[in-house]
């Protein structure tokens, strides 16, 4: 059974709303506590690797104009022109709704950490727009043939490990040898990573430690931070977020956050042969 076919009836992702938190029993970066088409290119810019200091509570404007939009087809290519540009643009998913970027822009990276007053330690995952995409960008030969393609488009990150072959640049998530990996069942957001020509990095539309958001008038104090900010209307399922699965290790998994679609990720996990990985 593919996940997306149960969607509406779940209670909800974005990946890594709020900040990662390196818990006493299991260190893993992807837990939070309180988410290409043939034409891809890989990452060429020469991406900064210093840091702005100043957090949300300093940020001024010069970067956004919060103008809202309707989430629909029509609009995408002024959200492809926008993510180019470097800019930030607020998505709905089909969890919650986010923040999104290009993901080999640091600059705009940088600015999606100054919106949310995130610390840097925490990794942002990345949306592509479809999941013949994710081996540019991650390692996927050790996973059972159809797995992805079971979990996926819907609300699950994959946690995987980057390898060498990864187009991202390293200043993406520095540190860290693994990637989150989304790919929602949402047209707009999928329409948008195609157009691009690269992953997005995406996380929650709020403030760090605080609610995440199922409308647009959730996150209305972060508008302004953003070029553009496309309404989907109230999504209907839930807060929790996408589910959260590590499959870095061959015949393996480990469940990093229950989320939305715990009960229908371990059922097909376990259906492609993989076991649960022992507790530490």
């Amino acid at each position: 059974m593919h996940i997306r076919t149960r969607i509406s009836a779940l209670p909800l992702f974005l990946p890594f709303r709020a900040r990662c938190h390196f818990l006493p029993h299991n260190p893993s970066p992807w837990i939070r506590k309180s988410s290409f088409s043939p034409h891809l290119q890989p990452c060429s810019r020469k991406l900064r690797r210093a840091f702005p200091k100043n957090m949300a509570c300093g940020l001024d404007n010069k970067t956004g104009t919060g103008l809202v939009r309707p989430a629909t087809d029509a609009y995408a290519p002024e959200a492809v022109e926008a993510l180019r540009d470097g800019k930030v643009i607020a998505v709905p998913t089909d969890t919650l709704y986010g923040f999104a970027c290009d993901a080999c822009s640091l600059e705009a990276v940088n600015r999606i950490y100054e919106i949310k007053g995130r610390k840097h330690t925490s990794p942002l995952a990345i949306c592509v727009g479809d999941v013949s995409d994710i081996y540019r960008f991650a390692v996927t030969d050790h996973l059972p043939h159809g797995l992805l393609d079971s979990l996926l488009p819907g609300p699950v990150t994959v946690v995987l490990s980057r390898g060498d072959s990864s187009v991202l640049e390293r200043s993406l998530n520095p540190g860290f040898d693994s990637i989150g990996v989304r790919v929602p069942d949402s047209n707009f957001i999928r329409v948008i990573a195609r157009g691009s020509g690269t992953a997005l990095a995406l996380t929650s539309a709020n403030l760090s430690g605080q609610s995440s958001s199922v409308c647009i008038r959730d996150f209305e104090n972060l508008w302004e931070h953003c070029a553009f900010v496309y309404d989907g209307g109230v999504l209907p399922s839930g807060r929790a977020g996408s589910t959260v699965v590590d499959l870095t290790t061959p015949h393996k998994y480990k469940i990093l956050r229950p989320g939305s679609a715990k009960e229908e990720t371990v059922a097909i996990l376990e259906k492609h042969s993989l076991v649960e990985s022992a507790a530490r």
